[in-house]
C-alpha cells in the first residue's frame, strides 16, 4: 500500500495516544461541564478514557486525510500549472478535499470519543458503539455529520496550508536543522487549525454529546443541553444548539476550551508530522 497511507495511519494514531488528557479536558469544557469534572481525573485509567476508538478510527482517519490530499494536490497543481513555488490556493483547497473525504470515518469516531470521555460511569468505547448500534443502528454514528464534514474540510484546508506556509518562511540560516523545522511547522499548523473551527467543533461536541431521551438505558452523559423535560425527544441540531449556546454565555463560549486545544494542538500536530515525515523516509528510500 502506498506510504503515505501507513505513515498517516502511523502518525495519527501516535497524535491521539499523546494528546487524548489535553483533547478530554477540552470535550467536557465544550460541553458546558464548568465544574472542572473535565479537568479532574480519577485514577491513570482516566487518561487514556476514550482512545479505543481514536486510535483506530483516527490512524485511519489520518491515513485518508493524507492518500487523499497527496493525490489532490498534485491533480490541483497540475492543472493550475503552478511554478517552483506551489499555489496555496491549490494546497487549501486539497486539504479540504481530503477532509471532507474523512468525514465517513471521522464522525463515527467522534461520536463515539465524545460520548466516551463524557460518560459519567466510565464505558468503555465498544461498549457504547455497540449501544448506539444497536439503538440507531449504522445512522446512530452520524449524529452531527454535516457540521463534522464542515469542520474537517475547513480544518484541513488551513491545515495543510498553514504548514506549507510556515516551511517557506522558516529562517534560511537554519534549514539544515530539519527536525526542529517539523516540530514547530507541525505544532503551527496545528494551532491554526483549531483556531480556524474552534466554534464550529464546539457544537458538534454539544451536538454529539447531548443525552438521547429516546432511550433512557443509553449511557449517562454529564451533560445534556436537550430539554429538561423527561418526555422530550427530540435532538436538537447544529442550529439550535448554536442558539442555545449564545443564549447561555454569548460568542465566548463558543471559544470555551481553545487555550487547552491550542496547546494540546501544537503537541500533537509536531508530533504527527515528525512521525509522518520520518516514516514517508524510510518507506521510499530505494532498497539496496
Amino acid at each position: 500500500m502506498a506510504a503515505d497511507f501507513w505513515a498517516g495511519y502511523l502518525s495519527g494514531a501516535a497524535g491521539i495516544l499523546v494528546g487524548n488528557p489535553l483533547d478530554m479536558v477540552k470535550v467536557r469544557l465544550q460541553a458546558g461541564n464548568a465544574a472542572v469534572t473535565g479537568t479532574k481525573f480519577h485514577g491513570t485509567s482516566a487518561l487514556v478514557t476514550g482512545t479505543a476508538a481514536p486510535v483506530l478510527g483516527y490512524g485511519a482517519l489520518n491515513a485518508l486525510l493524507f492518500l487523499s490530499y497527496n493525490r489532490s494536490e498534485a491533480a490541483l497543481q497540475k492543472a493550475i500549472g503552478s511554478g517552483p513555488d506551489k499555489s496555496l490556493c491549490a494546497i487549501w483547497l486539497a486539504g479540504a478535499l481530503g477532509g471532507l473525504a474523512t468525514w465517513v470515518v471521522s464522525a463515527p469516531t467522534e461520536v463515539v470519543k465524545c460520548r466516551a470521555q463524557m460518560s459519567a460511569s466510565s464505558e468503555s468505547s465498544w461498549c457504547i458503539a455497540q449501544n448506539i448500534l444497536e439503538k440507531k443502528g449504522l445512522r446512530g454514528f452520524y449524529l452531527g455529520g454535516v457540521i463534522t464534514a464542515l469542520r474537517d474540510s475547513i480544518g484541513y484546508g488551513f491545515y495543510f496550508w498553514s504548514y506549507e506556509l510556515a516551511n517557506r518562511h522558516w529562517p534560511s540560516t537554519m534549514q539544515d536543522q530539519a527536525a526542529p523545522k517539523i516540530l514547530l511547522c507541525g505544532g503551527l499548523a496545528g494551532i491554526v487549525t483549531w483556531a480556524s473551527v474552534f466554534p464550529l467543533d464546539s457544537i458538534k461536541t454539544r451536538v454529539q454529546t447531548q443525552q438521547s431521551m429516546l432511550h433512557p438505558d443509553a449511557p449517562p452523559i454529564i451533560h445534556s443541553p436537550v430539554a429538561k423535560s423527561p418526555h422530550a425527544i427530540k435532538r436538537l441540531g447544529s442550529l439550535d444548539i448554536a442558539r442555545l449556546m449564545v443564549r447561555e454565555g454569548g460568542l465566548p463560549i463558543f471559544f470555551r476550551g481553545l487555550t487547552v486545544c491550542s496547546v494540546r494542538a501544537f503537541v500533537v500536530n509536531a508530533v504527527q508530522w515528525a512521525i509522518y515525515e520520518w516514516v514517508m523516509t524510510e518507506l521510499s528510500r530505494d532498497p539496496k
